[in-house]
């Protein structure tokens, strides 16, 4: 059985959104079941997916959060809460079109040296959206914060795979954590998501994990994602983001977290 996951936070109309794209899109013959984890529950939330959407859908649960987790815990309580073989993870803030999750169902059971597996994301304008990644360095989140300092183009190009042919699919370093598929037993030698990390970090720190025990982490772009994509942590501040952006530090804090757990060493280079 496929377990699809979806991480809610205080927007009932991107949900409900969210679940009428899956209501049309998925196959009546595919074996599912769907898990809303809502952080910070709300009663209007409740009522989107109890209410207007229980009868659309073969077998959809609710996992209510009193609190906002983040984004690494919501996840993790959604995969322990799960029964499915496989899981299939969305950010509310996303559409799917007809076919697309089962083009990431097939390839993924197809294939099992793959442990991750992410799809082309794109923007609701039909823009395409940075979807696969080479790991961090410490200058690459200086960069991102200051992209006018000096070769930071060329450190943010390598950064977002600029010269790479992404109309194919391929062997990356992460995936974005808007969307992935993986699998309970290669989460169960994997572990879960590093719930240290609040948000920002823990796609690349779980994606290294997935290399470190022998799993491939790939891109499909033939499976097509429409996903909204706010960029809470990113404004016009430069530096002074950190002051005056709460998601900013959140991102600051994981980013030490991660670099004081690996250290500055950057594997996977030169793919």
């Amino acid at each position: 059985m496929l377990s699809i996951i979806i991480l809610s936070y205080k927007n009932p109309a991107l949900l409900r959104l969210c679940l009428s794209s899956f209501a049309r899109s998925l196959s009546a013959g595919l074996n599912y079941e769907i898990v809303v984890v809502d952080n910070e529950t709300s009663l209007e939330t409740q009522s989107v997916v109890l209410d207007e959407f229980q009868d659309k859908f073969k077998n959809i649960k609710l996992i209510p959060l009193q609190k906002n987790c983040g984004y690494t815990r919501g996840v993790n309580e959604g995969i322990k809460a799960s029964k499915g073989e496989y899981v299939l993870y969305f950010n509310y803030d996303v559409v799917v079109e007809p076919g697309a999750i089962e083009k990431l169902f097939d390839y993924f059971k197809k294939h099992r040296d793959v442990g991750l597996l992410g799809p082309k994301l794109i923007n609701f304008n039909g823009t395409e959206q940075a979807s696969c990644f080479k790991f961090y360095s410490p200058w690459t989140v200086i960069c991102r914060r200051i992209p006018y300092l000096p070769y930071a183009q060329k450190i943010l190009g390598r950064f977002l795979m600029k010269n790479a042919d992404l109309s194919k699919t391929q062997e990356v370093d992460w995936v974005s954590g808007a969307v992935f598929i993986t699998s309970k037993s290669a989460i169960e030698k994997v572990g879960l998501l590093d719930e240290k990390l609040y948000h920002y970090f823990s796609d690349v720190d779980w994606a290294r994990r997935f290399w470190e025990n022998g799993y491939k982490v790939i891109y499909f772009p033939d499976a097509k994602i429409f996903h909204y994509h706010g960029q809470t942590s990113r404004g016009r501040l430069g530096i002074l983001e950190f002051i005056f952006n709460r998601a900013t530090r959140w991102h600051v804090k994981d980013a030490i977290f991660y670099f004081s757990k690996y250290g500055l060493r950057i594997p996977r280079s030169d793919n």
